[in-house]
């Protein structure tokens, strides 16, 4: 069973680091401190990559939680 937790950690590690990579670089507290742009809504595509990338978090987090539990 360890094995199979391994392989899917490792493959929500690849997409959790692709997901980051392809969100807004303007977002986040970087942003919101230097710039004068008023909170915006995601929408689209932008909002479809947030909430994977929130989800494969959450996925990676139970993941690494199972692999310690798991002897």
């Amino acid at each position: 069973m360890k094995p199979f937790f391994l392989i899917v950690h490792l493959i929500v590690a690849l997409m959790l680091t692709g997901l980051i990579l392809l969100q807004n670089s303007k977002g986040g507290l970087a942003g919101s401190l230097g710039s004068g742009e008023f909170y915006r809504t995601k929408r689209g595509a932008e909002r479809i990559v947030f909430t994977a990338t929130f989800v494969a978090a959450t996925v990676f987090l139970l993941t690494s939680i199972a692999n310690i539990l798991i002897h």
